[in-house]
């Protein structure tokens, strides 16, 4: 179950994510590429990345490999609210809110490593370092 500030702004995240994922070729021909050929079928990822728009195009990217996706903040200041509501929405474990507090912080990380992630993404290593 996602934590995130308010799945009502989720509809202006998945404006956010559509303008970035046009922008980003590469990432679509790999997400072409991973539904035909599911290279993460069966895994577990656990991240801990800024939440925002290019980050979520790759959310996506690596669960169109078959993948499942957990993600938190990497820092608690940089989380975009919206694209945090679009994911949760979109069935993906999000725990992440712009201004969290250093306790929400590390229990946001903590839920990403209660998944089981067989693969870490950590921007800052806070995840790794639990």
């Amino acid at each position: 179950m996602s934590r995130v500030r308010s799945e009502a702004l989720a509809q202006e995240g998945r404006a956010q994510i559509e303008w970035a994922s046009l922008h980003m070729p590469v990432m679509a021909q790999i997400r072409k590429e991973f539904e035909k050929e599911r290279p993460l079928e069966g895994l577990r990822i656990g991240m801990a990345l800024h939440v925002e728009a290019k980050t979520a195009v790759l959310v996506r990217t690596l669960a169109a490999g078959g993948a499942r996706v957990a993600i938190a903040g990497c820092n608690p200041l940089s989380t975009k609210d919206e694209c945090a509501a679009a994911l949760a929405q979109e069935g993906f474990q999000v725990f992440a809110w712009k201004g969290e507090t250093n306790a929400e912080y590390f229990e946001n990380l903590r839920s990403v490593l209660e998944t089981k992630p067989d693969i870490l993404i950590d921007d800052g290593g806070d995840l790794i370092s639990l």
